[in-house]
């Protein structure tokens, strides 16, 4: 097509420039056309782009576009988004189908309706959230008891997959406790056969959210929240490793030592271990002990 449009545009031709397009298949306007430069060096405004993008990493290419416009340049979203792609720029947001299921996955009823919890260890919760790092995104997987919010168990990893939710839930089977019932959404990672399976061993009734329900569970996507605004939000991960140690000191804390509101106050190690109904100097004598352990 390059060749054709400087063959038409050739002025030494006899032909006229209307038949010279005709005989070469190429529209006059393509003929006329002539590039406008820029006065906006492609440089100068990829560095304004990486200053907008590293304060706010939330916007897109079209507010871009609009902050360059607000500092004077002269440049459309097109232009933005070209560059935007050429340096590996892109906006941070909830992607879509993070959970998606595979669907020829079974997908079980959501019990806590018909059977809600009251006890701890009626129901846990479990979920996976995505947590962002120098080195890239990492995704935390907690199981949380319902009645208590006491988190059971967690782990990070690298992968958005089940082996992550199997260690979580190891961990939290671990600390000798097991739930009658684990609510999950309708992830492939929780409709997985591996998940299923290590369920049914421990004799663990599957509960599962309805599709596009949320609030089937609001425990664990409350704790999302207390997480990222108390800790994740107000901190820079440089690697995996500061970040799962960062994670683990603050879920210890959040267990041990935060008072939660909807427990009248108490921790919510305190409620799922049954400390707020012994006798005071038990409680005392216990408090004494787990403050020597976080010490150690």
């Amino acid at each position: 097509m390059k060749r054709r449009v400087k063959l038409a545009r050739e002025a030494k031709s006899i032909l006229p420039l209307s038949r010279r397009c005709i005989l070469l298949s190429v529209p006059r306007s393509t003929v006329y056309y002539k590039t406008e430069s820029s006065d906006v060096d492609d440089t100068d405004c990829m560095n304004e782009i990486r200053e907008i993008y590293e304060r706010h990493p939330f916007k897109g290419y079209k507010r871009i576009r609009d902050d360059l416009v607000d500092q004077g340049y002269i440049i459309n979203h097109k232009r933005v988004y070209r560059l935007m792609q050429l340096m590996g720029l892109q906006a941070i947001y909830p992607k879509k189908n993070l959970s998606k299921r595979r669907q020829e996955d079974i997908v079980y009823p959501y019990l806590l309706k018909a059977n809600p919890p009251m006890e701890p260890h009626d129901c846990w919760c479990v979920d996976i959230t995505y947590i962002k790092t120098l080195q890239g995104f990492i995704y935390l997987t907690a199981l949380i008891d319902v009645s208590s919010r006491c988190i059971m168990g967690w782990q990070v990893s690298t992968c958005l997959d089940t082996e992550g939710c199997i260690d979580a839930l190891e961990m939290a089977i671990k600390t000798g406790n097991k739930s009658k019932i684990i609510n999950s959404d309708q992830g492939s990672q929780f409709t997985s056969q591996e998940w299923v399976y290590s369920l049914s061993l421990l004799d663990i009734k599957i509960s599962m959210n309805g599709k596009g329900r949320c609030l089937d569970n609001i425990p664990i996507e409350r704790f999302w929240r207390t997480i990222k605004y108390e800790e994740v939000y107000l901190k820079t991960y440089d690697t995996v490793f500061e970040a799962k140690k960062a994670l683990g000191i603050y879920i210890k804390w959040y267990n041990h030592e935060r008072r939660h509101s909807s427990l009248d106050k108490k921790r919510p190690y305190e409620v799922m271990s049954g400390i707020e109904n012994r006798p005071k100097q038990e409680q005392v004598n216990s408090m004494k002990n787990r403050s020597l352990q976080i010490a150690a």
